[in-house]
């Protein structure tokens, strides 16, 4: 008999707890809480199906890149800022570096060795492909009741890239004064790219998305504006606060921009039935498009484009507020805070507030490490 998703997670920890965590004391020492973290997660990810060992054919043989990995994985666990920081603590604790792979210090290859292969990485999707396989394995059958979506800003040391003004298209002359009558006149106007992705494959929906460093800004909590320079990481998040998708863009770009492009990434990879949104995402074409999946669209309205909307939303939230009695929608809007908590976690507990690479790939990289770890620590924690 098939076991369910939770019957095999519990399981797991049960055969670590009871089997692997003894055998790595009596042959590593003693494992301490972070240790435990590290190897709960790189056996949840089995990286090395996606790093292979050299097999002995032509040319330089990549070695430790396994090894590399997993050290790059124990960064994001321990939330070190620098790989230089990676490096010390590796010669350090000995555990931590027979647990990454290396017997002896002098084994532990030299910070540019690191650099090179975080490249490869970076340039492969290393990190991106383990979160696609982790979420294959552990979410596919199961389905979703709300998938929660939101944006959090990346602060990044590097220079935003110039934004160049271009020469305005010079107008068709026409005739002056008022056209005659049946007379049309053709006025050029540019389709946005919210309609333009409505017949769009998602693989051209990510390249049309701008994704270098430029300068973003956005009003807090407290109504204040704040700007920063980097870039901008899109999440959907399923319940549990699992993350599904991840998008990195430019800093300036529009949180509406994106909910499409995430949208049919979360639909390869899961099923759900509502989608979470606030009022960044209160546009016509993401409506359409969600409904379009089978989803119904939980979004918060957006009051400055309707003043009739917001007299209306207005006098709801009296009503309910005298009768105690909250709509469906509204209980079901409370839990968009998923997406909030895990773009906290991510900051506090995984690295993402300490961004010390630079370009795109090498940061969604380095984000994305700590996405794997933080999926699996959420995971886990279902069955705990």
């Amino acid at each position: 008999m098939k076991l369910t998703l939770f019957e095999q997670l519990k399981q797991f920890l049960r055969v670590l707890q009871g089997s692997l965590f003894p055998v790595l004391e009596e042959e590593l020492g003693s494992l301490a809480e972070n240790h435990q973290q590290l190897v709960t997660v790189l056996n949840m990810l089995r990286l090395e199906a996606l790093i292979p060992g050299w097999s002995g054919g032509v040319g330089r043989p990549a070695k430790d890149r396994q090894a590399i990995a997993r050290a790059f994985v124990a960064k994001a666990v321990y939330n070190l800022s620098t790989t230089r920081q990676l490096l010390d603590r590796l010669q350090a604790d000995v555990v931590l570096r027979r647990i990454c792979g290396w017997e002896k210090q002098a084994e532990v290859p030299h910070e540019s060795k690191f650099s090179r292969a975080f490249a490869e990485f970076a340039q492969t999707e290393l990190a991106q492909r383990l979160h696609q396989a982790l979420i294959a394995e552990t979410q596919k059958d199961r389905l979703i009741g709300h998938i929660s979506r939101d944006s959090t800003e990346i602060e990044a040391r590097e220079k935003p890239e110039r934004r160049e003004t271009a020469p305005e298209a010079p107008q068709p002359a026409r005739k002056r004064g008022r056209p005659k009558k049946g007379e049309t006149v053709a006025a050029a106007v540019e389709e946005t790219r919210l309609k333009r992705q409505a017949s769009m494959t998602l693989e051209e929906m990510l390249k049309d998305l701008p994704q270098a460093c430029n300068v973003g800004s956005k009003k807090n909590s407290k109504g204040y504006q704040e700007t920063w320079t980097g870039y901008k990481l899109h999440l959907d998040v399923a319940d549990g606060q699992i993350p599904i998708s991840c998008i990195l863009t430019s800093a300036s770009l529009h949180d509406s921009q994106v909910a499409i492009p995430l949208a049919a990434m979360s639909r390869q990879r899961v099923a759900n039935l509502y989608d979470l949104m606030d009022s960044a995402y209160d546009a016509e074409p993401i409506h359409t498009y969600s409904r379009g999946l089978g989803h119904v669209p939980v979004i918060d309205v957006n009051p400055r484009r309707d003043t009739e909307r917001r007299l209306e939303m207005q006098a709801e939230e009296k009503r309910q507020q005298v009768l105690g009695h909250p709509t469906a929608e509204a209980v079901r809007y409370r839990e968009r805070t998923t997406v909030e908590r895990v773009n906290a976690r991510l900051k506090d507990e995984f690295g993402g507030r300490t961004v010390r690479v630079r370009g795109h790939a090498k940061v969604m990289c380095h984000l994305m490490f700590g996405i794997v770890a933080l999926t699996v620590d959420q995971i886990l924690r279902l069955v705990t």
